[in-house]
């Protein structure tokens, strides 16, 4: 009875809490089509500025990768009416600071800074949207910057050409099977009516969500919004094609050799449905009752209990069109990758035969409660997840109630949805291991 007691005020402790989280927000679109998000938070004197535009790798020319990773630099080389090399210089000598990130579906910039600077973060994203200096200097000048990133978070990174090799196999039609940091030799051969014709492309305001979240007064914010991106034009509507993948029916082999790791890793992957989907969330559920934390089970079984890996981990990657799901674990000495999978797929068909235990599904339950509660802790993050739901899921809304659709997935579906997804015919076994003697130079 005890135990029952303190279950229930810990649910009812994580219900108060969550509801306390919910994120209030103002939203409408300017006439050029810019949708606007208004988020106050008024607990710090901080303001977050945030532009995501709907282009990334996947919206690239196959012969043209990396572009939409190289506008992620190029757009900070500088505008009409700020100087080359001085936008970091005028955002730190404002007392903030910035950052960009690319994925296979969009790109995001952000600004922090204090509460009065509001207006400067606006007039410098709309100078990047409307004012952008593309000309070859800056080009040539990023296409360095590229290159070096490249070399030291890809090539010369251990297990850094993991994801590319994986995406490589699981996807034969789909933009998703080259990596957003792109092709140096595609890069290379642009020429520099290429790169302006992709910005005047995908960087128009109907092609983009701003987002301004902190201590601001909402009136002032929309005077200045219309202010500075309200001018901007509109650009044509972008056409994308939906491009489906056939199903996977068999078991794809390959091998990767990379010569900066000494240890073999065992990679099971599989092709999964849209994050916008309920499986997706379903599969979300599975891989934390596999490896989410030292106390699931296939960390329990494998590494603790029998000691046949180093480390073994299984992730779902989301995206817009399809994800993938990973399952990886480097063996230890005297252990085969096959030995591995062999203990892994017991841990799958269990998922896939056997109901988890209620104590284990309410476990699963508080961990998403919690994430919940902590996704959306800092205003960052916030910025970014209203901007990801309006503009990737196409339900900003969700900010608020993705957790109900968490909240109503049964034991039955977990089951049901690893049992779909989780097929040895239906997947990648990549056997990813050093660059064998016969190989050397």
């Amino acid at each position: 009875m005890r135990k029952s007691l303190m279950a229930l005020g810990t649910a009812l402790l994580l219900g108060v809490t969550a509801s306390a989280q919910k994120v209030e927000f103002d939203e409408y679109t300017l006439d050029n089509g810019l949708h606007v998000v208004l988020h106050q938070d008024k607990s710090a004197p901080v303001v977050v500025t945030s532009v995501m535009y709907h282009v990334g790798a996947k919206d690239e020319n196959p012969e043209r990768t990396g572009f939409a990773h190289f506008f992620e630099h190029l757009l900070f080389e500088g505008t009409e009416n700020i100087e080359r090399g001085g936008w970091f210089k005028l955002v730190t000598a404002n007392g903030g600071q910035n950052n960009a990130n690319t994925s296979d579906d969009r790109t995001y910039y952000y600004e922090v800074f204090p509460s009065n600077n509001l207006e400067l973060a606006l007039w410098m994203e709309s100078e990047r949207l409307m004012h952008p200096v593309i000309n070859q200097i800056g080009v040539d000048t990023q296409n360095e910057v590229v290159k070096e990133e490249k070399r030291l978070r890809v090539d010369n990174q251990p297990y850094g050409n993991l994801l590319t090799e994986v995406k490589k196999q699981l996807f034969k039609k789909h933009p998703y099977r080259w990596a957003p940091i792109g092709s140096m030799e595609h890069l290379d051969a642009a020429t520099l009516d290429e790169f302006l014709a992709f910005n005047n492309k995908f960087y128009i305001p109907n092609n983009a969500v701003l987002v301004v979240a902190g201590d601001f007064e909402k009136g002032q914010a929309k005077e200045w919004i219309e202010k500075y991106f309200g001018a901007i034009e509109k650009g044509e509507s972008i056409q994308r094609v939906k491009i489906e993948e056939d199903p996977i029916v068999e078991t794809i082999r390959a091998e990767y050799q990379d010569p900066n790791i000494q240890l073999p890793m065992m990679v099971a992957a599989y092709r999964i449905p849209s994050m916008k989907t309920r499986d997706a969330r379903v599969l979300d559920m599975i891989s934390t009752v596999l490896s989410g934390g030292k106390s699931a089970r296939l960390y329990k079984k494998i590494v603790d209990q029998k000691k046949m890996a180093l480390e073994i981990a299984s992730f779902s990657f989301s995206q817009e069109d399809y994800g993938m799901y990973f399952i990886y674990g480097i063996p230890m000495q005297g252990v085969s990758a096959e030995d591995l999978l062999k203990e892994i797929d017991e841990e799958i068909v269990k998922m896939q035969t056997e109901l988890i235990s209620e104590r284990d599904f309410q476990k699963l339950q508080n961990t998403f409660e919690n994430q919940y509660v902590n996704s959306n802790s800092d205003l960052e993050s916030l910025a970014e997840n209203l901007a990801s739901y309006y503009m990737l899921y196409g339900d900003i809304n969700l900010i608020n109630t993705e957790i109900d659709m968490y909240r109503s997935i049964t034991r039955e579906e977990i089951r049901d949805v690893a049992k779909k997804y989780l097929k040895p015919n239906q997947r990648l076994i990549l056997d990813y291991v050093p660059v064998k003697e016969s190989n050397k130079n």
